[in-house]
């Protein structure tokens, strides 16, 4: 009978191994693995950018007794979905993509102006222009930053959402369900620390408004320029009085 050591047997270490690594598949390419991490990178609440930290009006609305449970908040979230993000943020990152992608600094500009202009408080200003300032920090750090003459004076959460997008080779219509989606968890969040909401509550709105996602993800791409901004008076009030609201968690 052969007796076997141990000096016999084959020893596999971290740099000595049967084969080699093979490349992911789709590396590189727009739409790939690579491509759907970034995308997951760019919607994680661990991004560190603060966006736990505003609430777009919502605790107002919590505050003012709008919005008082499971059933409400839900219509709250897909109103602001439909008459908000489907004719604003979205299109727009659909456009702002294009842009990045063609070194287009003009239209960069023009549709980060424009967005300024329709955020009708100081705070929802203030929230897309901190976002950014903080996205473009975060960017700088990562070494992931266009060139300096394309990024606008002040650009917003959404422009640079969209230049990270393009870098990470996300495809467009990818790129705007992935915002929807941090959008929604981050209203959800919001409510889970503000109102009586269980997170299982929460997860029941989530299975609710999938579908609402997709709806408004269509809508925006096929919405003409003369079709855009947000029709959201309610959500105009509540923002302008959370400006005094005398107890507050969220800073919008």
């Amino acid at each position: 009978m052969t007796t076997l050591t141990l000096l016999d047997i084959p020893m596999l270490t971290a740099t000595n191994t049967p084969t080699e690594p093979t490349a992911t598949a789709g590396e590189g390419e727009p739409g790939g693995d690579l491509a759907l991490l970034g995308l997951m990178q760019l919607v994680s609440p661990a991004l560190p950018i603060g966006a736990f930290a505003w609430s777009q009006g919502l605790e107002s609305a919590f505050e003012l007794g709008w919005v008082n449970n499971e059933a409400e908040l839900a219509q709250w979230i897909e109103g602001v979905l439909e008459d908000g993000l489907s004719r604003c943020e979205l299109p727009l990152l659909a456009r702002l993509q294009t842009a990045w992608a063609n070194d287009d600094g003009d239209t960069i500009g023009h549709w980060n102006q424009w967005l300024h202009a329709t955020r009708e408080t100081a705070e929802l200003s203030d929230e897309d222009t901190r976002l950014g300032g903080a996205l473009k920090t975060l960017l700088g750090n990562l070494n992931l930053l266009p060139q300096q003459t394309l990024i606008p004076a002040e650009p917003g959460y959404i422009t640079l959402f969209a230049w990270a997008a393009q870098i990470r080779r996300v495809p467009v219509r990818q790129t705007l369900l992935g915002f929807a989606w941090a959008w929604l968890e981050n209203q959800l969040a919001v409510a889970c620390k503000a109102l009586p909401l269980g997170h299982t509550a929460a997860q029941r709105i989530i299975e609710q408004l999938r579908p609402a996602l997709v709806i408004a993800t269509d809508q925006a791409l096929a919405r003409q320029d003369h079709e855009l901004g947000p029709i959201l008076p309610g959500l105009a009030l509540g923002s302008a009085l959370h400006e005094t609201q005398y107890s507050r968690l969220f800073r919008s």
